[in-house]
This record gives C-alpha cells, structure tokens and sequence, in this order.
C-alpha cells in the first residue's frame, strides 16, 4: 500500500508498506478521501510544537497527520461485531501518535474510533467529520449552558472550524451570527453559509460591538482562533458565555472589566456523542462539510496542497490516495 510520510520539515515521500491485517476490535479501512487539518499539517512543515511541551520527531509516523477520513471497511478483527466488510465510515477520532495515519490507501483503527455514515453523500461532505465532532463538542457544551437559542451569537476565525461553528449556532436557534476574520473571502464564505454579516477585527468596531466597560452586543461567542488578541477581542465584545476552540498557546487576561457573568468555557475533548450530533447535522442537511473543501488532489501531490494552506488560498485539501 503507498502511504504519505513527512520524512523532515517540509519534505515527504510516498512510500510502500504492506497492507496491516486487523487485530482484535480493529478495522482496516479502505481510504476513498482524507482532508487536510491546517493545524497539524503547518506545524508539522515548519516543527512548530502543537501546544506547550509539544514536539516532532522526523521521520514522522506514516500517514501523519491525516485523521480526518472517509472510507470503507476493508476487513474487521476479532470481537467487531457492530462493523462488517463493505460499510462505509468515517474516522471520528484519531487513532494515536504511534499508529499510522489516513494520509494513505489504507488506515488500521480501532473499531470504536469509526462511525458507519451515509451512502448517498459524497466523500467531501463527510471526511472532516472529525473536525465537526470537536467543535460539537463546544456547541453541545454552550447549549447545556443555554447559551444559543435565541442569542447575538459570534465567531472569531473563519477558517474550516469556525465554518462548522456558524453553522450550528445557527442549527442550535441563535438569533444573530456574526463571524470576524481578516480575510473578506473567508467572510464571504461565511456570509453564504449563513452568517448575518461579517466584520474585519482590525477595523474599528466600536459602533457596530461595543466593548466593555459598555455593555457588550454579543450574548454568546466561540473563538476558533487561540491568539490571544482574538480571544481578548471577544471577552471585551460577549455578555455571557465564550467557548475556547482554538488552540491555547499563551496567556489570557481576564481583568477587572470582565466581571458580572462573563462565563469561558473550554474543549471538552472528543466523544462519540459529539461525532453523532454532527452526522446527525449533516444528515439533516443542517451541516455543510463540502463548502470547506476548496481543493482535491492525488496524495503525490502533498506539499502542492500544504502550499496552499499556508498562502491562505484553501480552507481544506481534500486527499485522494487511489488516484
């Protein structure tokens, strides 16, 4: 089977191995479509830890750091008894730092980290399922809090996981959803997938998002970014209750203006429940994953779609290993 391995910063090949067989309560899946995650794959390009205390080794692990997948089930271990040859699946969490990744023609995962999804969509409207289960996780959290339904609701980062965020709030009975982000196509983007409007952070906001001590426009918010100027920029602009998506890299400051009900919340981190919410939402044509796929191209052409992740010109790469 050929697998993408990142032998270096910025370097790969595309190597042979032979095709695992399953263990007991693993899956082998046959990958039909895999889809960039710009976190993992620009940090791993440059050697930029992930997060605090966080570091690569090269070679990486084959088929790293592909775990956004769509697939069909190849052969099933011992004691799989809910999965058979033949389902369709996506992978809804990843398999771990030391088994072999989705960036190939086939992946070996434990049969508890698929979940069997729909025949009559297509491959780009499913693979970054993953992705959809973290930022559920957010949302399902927020809704607990009765932060949603009928809220001024905001968005910070509109790359591919404030994408999906717009589209739940708006799923979930907010109100009004703004989206901000310094990049008009990605505003546009959001606009289509149905932001009210979208602003430029930069620009001065005081009219339209009065900032504290003021009393703040937006009940509810999410940041997707994890930069400290964005997530400051929505404790200063949110009443009540701000989920943090974005990876943390730095400190933030919760100050004197911020007190009387601001709420921050966390990630909660993955769960199988919030990998059925978001099929559920694809399924009822409430989630539209194939918006975030600007680009398709063969595996070979690996660095060709990391490029264009890092000019900002994709918001996903969708990878085809059997082309």
């Amino acid at each position: 089977m050929k697998i993408l391995q990142v032998t270096s910063p910025k370097h790969f090949e595309i190597i042979d191995i032979p095709v695992p067989a399953p263990g007991p309560d693993e899956v082998l899946v046959r990958v039909t479509a895999v889809t960039t995650c710009p976190q993992w794959d620009l940090h791993l390009r440059h050697n930029e830890p992930m997060f605090v205390g966080h570091q690569f080794h090269y070679p990486f692990t084959p088929g790293r750091p592909g775990h956004e997948a769509c697939g069909r089930i190849e052969t099933v271990g011992a004691g799989v008894a809910d999965l058979k040859a033949g389902d369709r699946v996506c992978t809804w969490r990843d398999g771990g730092a030391e088994r072999n990744g989705c960036y190939g023609q086939y992946v070996l995962i434990d049969a508890d980290r698929v979940i069997r999804v729909p025949e009559d969509l297509p491959d780009v409207a499913l693979a970054p399922l993953e992705l959809a289960m973290c930022v559920g996780s957010c949302f399902r959290m927020l809704r607990e809090m009765k932060a949603i339904h009928g809220r001024c609701f905001g968005v910070s980062g509109l790359g591919a996981a404030g994408l999906v965020a717009l589209q739940m709030a708006r799923t979930e009975g907010a109100d009004t959803v703004y989206g901000f982000d310094i990049m008009g196509d990605r505003r546009d983007m959001a606009v289509n997938l149905g932001a009210d409007a979208c602003f430029d952070p930069r620009q001065d906001l005081a009219k339209e998002f009065p900032a504290r001590p003021e009393w703040p426009k937006l009940d509810a918010s999410v940041d997707c970014v994890g930069a400290k100027e964005s997530v400051e920029f929505l404790m200063d602009r949110t009443r009540d209750a701000l989920a943090l998506f974005g990876v943390q890299r730095e400190d933030y400051t919760f100050s004197p203006r911020h007190f009387g009900g601001l709420r921050l919340c966390g990630y909660k981190g993955h769960s199988r429940e919030s990998a059925e919410y978001a099929l559920e939402l694809i399924c009822q044509g409430k989630l539209d994953l194939a918006a975030l796929v600007t680009h398709k191209l063969p595996l070979e052409r690996y660095a060709e779609g990391i490029d264009l992740l890092e000019k900002r010109q994709a918001v996903k790469v969708c990878f085809l290993p059997w082309e």
